[in-house]
């Protein structure tokens, strides 16, 4: 996909239903750290991520630490969307999370009704029906794309490969 919101990107979807679908784009990384968005927080070496083009104003979490912050909704095995921003403050402020915990996203990726059902049909996503929870987490936005792709089979590995624009080849 071209569209540079969405170029090279792994997105783990959050919500899918009739009313449409949300999720994160995993491996864009912004040049902020939490601390420049809350400065209350003591520990501000956790990056933030795009997590797409809308509400960029908007901050979200997943996780994969129900034992520590509560109120998160499960969305795959041991990954968490959301729960008590207050406990997820003061578990940062004691040193108490990383970043192979928890991800921090500005904004969302998000299509109306049918819309996703219509770029799937057009082929515009290849979707990945499992995946690894420390690929998630992992600190390795370069490598995450290729590594994805490359996990989904002999179909779609050699695409890892392509340059990221195919015309200057």
């Amino acid at each position: 996909m071209m569209d540079p919101n969405f170029k090279r990107s792994v997105i783990l979807l959050t919500e899918y239903s009739e009313e449409g679908a949300m999720g994160f784009v995993l491996n864009h990384q912004t040049e902020m750290m939490l601390g420049d968005i809350l400065p209350d927080v003591s520990y501000s070496e956790l990056p933030v991520y795009e997590g797409g083009p809308v509400a960029k104003n908007t901050l979200h979490f997943i996780h994969r630490c129900p034992e520590k912050i509560s109120g998160g909704i499960e969305i795959w095995d041991n990954i968490y969307w959301g729960g008590n921003f207050d406990e997820v403050k003061e578990l940062i402020n004691t040193y108490q999370l990383d970043e192979n915990e928890i991800k921090f996203f500005a904004g969302y990726s998000g299509w109306t009704q049918g819309q996703l059902d219509a770029e799937l049909m057009e082929d515009t996503w290849i979707v990945a029906n499992s995946f690894n929870a420390d690929l998630v987490f992992a600190n390795s936005e370069h490598n995450l794309w290729r590594e994805v792709v490359i996990s989904l089979g002999s179909r779609y590995a050699h695409i890892a490969n392509f340059p990221e624009n195919p015309s200057l080849n």
